[in-house]
């Protein structure tokens, strides 16, 4: 009898870790399809934003991307706690470990093109930064 209450029980935190795991990564992936794309893309087409505005672009790109790290360690915790509990009942845990998988791949996709946008060449950089100072050098209106 104490066999099928813990079974039970067990059953039920597994429950919760899958609905977790399924969350947290459709979470990241509205996120990053949302939010950190579409300032990516518009990055990448550069003809959509002026020279002048090229630094500040990708400082917020930086810090999507800062943010989009914090995201990530949340879903892989979510899912080392599925893994942690073990086999049982697999449908609800493969389908949250196929998305989880899924994610990443975005993650990992978005993460090459993020990247190559901030790794800039040296002048690049300079000229980013002397752009920056002088935006900061400047007296509020």
């Amino acid at each position: 009898m104490a066999d099928d209450s813990n079974h039970s029980g067990n059953s039920k935190r597994k429950s919760t870790f899958d609905v977790c795991l399924l969350l947290r990564a459709h979470a990241e992936s509205r996120w990053l399809s949302n939010e950190l794309a579409p300032v990516l893309r518009e990055i990448e087409e550069r003809d959509t934003i002026a020279d002048q505005q090229l630094g500040a672009a990708l400082a917020y790109l930086e810090v999507l991307w800062i943010e989009a790290g914090a995201r990530a360690r949340e879903t892989e915790a979510a899912r080392v706690e599925l893994d942690a509990l073990g086999a049982g009942e697999q449908s609800l845990p493969e389908k949250a470990r196929r998305y989880h998988a899924a994610v990443r791949r975005l993650r990992d996709g978005i993460e090459r093109r993020v990247n190559k946008q901030l790794a800039l060449p040296a002048d690049a950089r300079a000229r980013s930064r002397a752009l920056a100072r002088k935006i900061t050098d400047r007296p509020a209106n």
